[in-house]
């Protein structure tokens, strides 16, 4: 009996596969009737190659259409940018002293030889100027417990230290207190201390005691409830009530993407934009200025930045007389130029009239926005501070 040659019954199509599998399973009945090694061998090599093939044939597979990057909405954004947590911290407990007598030939009382545990671990709250948001905090963080004494005098390791990583210019608060403020890359703020690691009974050894089996246990670390708050994210600020253009107005300066639509309070959640120049300067900390966003299609635009302006003083006084700039936006509706014209009679701070919708005059409120950010990096070297690079 003669095998067929498997290379001649590759198939083509899907319908003839299984026939020739039916074929290569009833070839070992053959060949053992036979006998003969060498035909087996080839019939293991034949059957590799009909997996190849069913593996690698083409009606078999699926093919996988290019995966579009999708914009995230403005409740999915909010996993993904947060400027306040609530966290629990717990520090590491120190290890347990121990207990324990050398003994060894003809040393059969050496006496105690238990040593210390180790410190429990600190939990440090570190600025880091790669994050720039609060999403990543986990609402519990618990350091690390110092590890048990032994015999033989060997104490045990202290425990390491666990690091909250946060952006620059977090808040540390608790019960309302400012307890530190972290406005510096590199800074550390330590927020609860581990506990101190337990005696071993090598410790209370005295000329009274000489064989004492006293030990102590390691303390409990702190445990402190803490709010952190993000109050660093930018330069400039935009001021305005709802639905005056303040979202459009980012996503077409910058490459942030907050939702807009034609209702007020469509942005539920803070966003922050990046301004490319051409130099690729990007910057950032506490707001230095601010842009006061005017809706133009409003009865009176001058009776909105007055009202901005005492809401501002409220919160915190001369926060206003900040370096500022008045945007007027949506000036490409039809009562857009009588407002614009009524609002110069009465201000006499530089207004640049824009339309966020359609891209108009933006070239002048970004390099206006270039003169305020160019007067405060000379504002901050003639002070001697640094400011912060984003």
């Amino acid at each position: 009996m003669s095998l067929p040659r498997f290379s001649k019954l590759i198939p083509r199509c899907f319908g003839r596969r299984w026939d020739l599998k039916e074929n290569v399973r009833n070839i070992p009945h053959t060949i053992g009737r036979r006998g003969g090694m060498i035909l087996s061998g080839c019939c293991r090599e034949r059957f590799s190659v009909v997996r190849c093939f069913a593996a690698g044939c083409s009606l078999c597979t699926t093919s996988r259409g290019s995966s579009r990057k999708k914009e995230l909405s403005e409740k999915k954004l909010t996993r993904y940018f947060v400027d306040h947590r609530r966290v629990r911290l717990v520090a590491g407990s120190g290890g347990k002293g121990a207990c324990s007598f050398l003994s060894e030939p003809r040393k059969e009382w050496g006496g105690p030889d238990g040593g210390n545990g180790g410190d429990g671990g600190n939990v440090v709250i570190k600025v880091n100027q790669q994050v720039k948001s609060l999403s990543a905090i986990a609402p519990v963080y618990r350091g690390h417990n110092g590890q048990a004494g032994g015999s033989k005098n060997c104490f045990g390791r202290n425990a390491s230290t666990t690091y909250i990583h946060v952006p620059v210019g977090t808040m540390v608060k608790e019960n309302g207190n400012t307890m530190a403020d972290l406005s510096r890359e590199g800074q550390e703020y330590v927020a609860v201390y581990g506990g101190a690691g337990g005696k071993g009974n090598r410790f209370f050894l005295s000329n009274e005691n000489r064989a004492p089996v006293t030990t102590t246990p390691g303390e409990k670390g702190q445990e402190r409830l803490l709010q952190l708050e993000l109050l660093t994210m930018a330069h400039a600020g935009l001021v305005g009530f709802p639905n005056a253009g303040k979202s459009s107005l980012l996503r077409a300066i910058s490459n942030a993407k907050p939702a807009v639509a034609a209702y007020p309070f469509t942005t539920l959640k803070p966003h922050v934009g990046i301004v490319q120049y051409q130099d690729y300067e990007q910057v950032a900390e506490r707001c230095r200025f601010l842009l006061f966003v005017l809706d133009l299609s409003a009865a009176d635009p001058g009776a909105q930045l007055q009202d901005l302006r005492f809401e501002l003083d409220q919160y915190e006084p001369g926060l206003s007389r900040r370096p500022q700039a008045i945007v007027a936006n949506k000036i490409d509706l039809p009562e857009a130029r009588d407002s614009l014209a009524e609002l110069r009679r009465h201000e006499k701070q530089r207004i640049i009239p824009v339309s966020a919708l359609r891209g108009d005059n933006l070239e002048e409120l970004l390099l206006h926005l270039r003169e305020l950010y160019d007067g405060y990096l000379e504002a901050e070297e003639n002070s001697g501070t640094k400011p912060m690079r984003w």
